[in-house]
């Protein structure tokens, strides 16, 4: 019922990730992320929240994305309904796609990142995720959502999409999580029209007073 994509930017050292489908609230079932361990995107037929903290759990220990999913879903016993995709810091990715979800369905990865979906229209929906993520120039977060919006002109869930969210970090940002929980009409186009108007103006110049992790003057017990 959702395809995601979950990446990693070499050059800046963000980590990221976008969702959409065509159920409510996307962003709060589905994506989860760290800083310090990666990102995380746990969706399917049946999705576990619980899976998506264990897994960046595991990566805090240094745990392989690939081995990550696979301690956390080997022990579920309701994983044939559940999908599961992982990054860890090294933009390394573990996956996983339980055989009860519908078709189309399954994951791609790319260099420093996968997609993933179920529910899809057609499977070249996750080849156009990543073919647009990889051939896109500009902002993290910007080829992220064009990810999305590649998705979702090749048809994305099949019901047709009802929420779309984005969820960025990096350790000179302060944390960029926008979500669009209902929207019948164009969730991924009401996300990029959120996106533009939380990264300019005046909300943008309040959220550069938010305290970051690498900020040297913030004080540390």
């Amino acid at each position: 019922m959702t395809f995601s994509i979950l990446a990693r930017d070499p050059e800046t050292g963000a980590i990221g990730g976008a969702a959409a489908t065509g159920s409510l609230c996307v962003g709060g079932w589905v994506l989860r992320g760290d800083p310090a361990a990666g990102m995380s995107a746990s969706q399917g037929a049946a999705p576990s929240t619980f899976w998506g903290e264990e897994v960046l759990a595991e990566m805090r220990k240094s745990c392989h994305a690939a081995q990550a999913v696979e301690k956390v879903t080997t022990a579920d016993r309701g994983r044939d309904y559940r999908q599961l995709t992982a990054l860890d810091l090294n933009g390394r990715t573990g996956a996983y796609t339980g055989a009860s979800n519908e078709p189309e369905k399954g994951d791609l990865c790319f260099a420093d990142g996968i997609v993933s979906g179920n529910m899809l229209a057609r499977a070249s929906v996750l080849d156009a995720m990543a073919e647009r993520f990889t051939s896109t120039e500009g902002a993290f977060d910007c080829r992220l959502l064009s990810a999305l919006q590649a998705a979702a002109q090749q048809g994305g869930d099949f019901r047709g999409l009802l929420s779309a969210a984005l969820l960025v970090f990096h350790p000179n940002w302060p944390p960029l999580t926008l979500r669009i929980d209902h929207h019948p009409d164009d969730p991924v186009g009401a996300l990029i029209a959120l996106h533009k108007t939380a990264t300019s103006g005046a909300y943008a110049r309040w959220a550069e007073q938010v305290p970051v992790l690498n900020d040297r003057e913030r004080v540390l017990d």
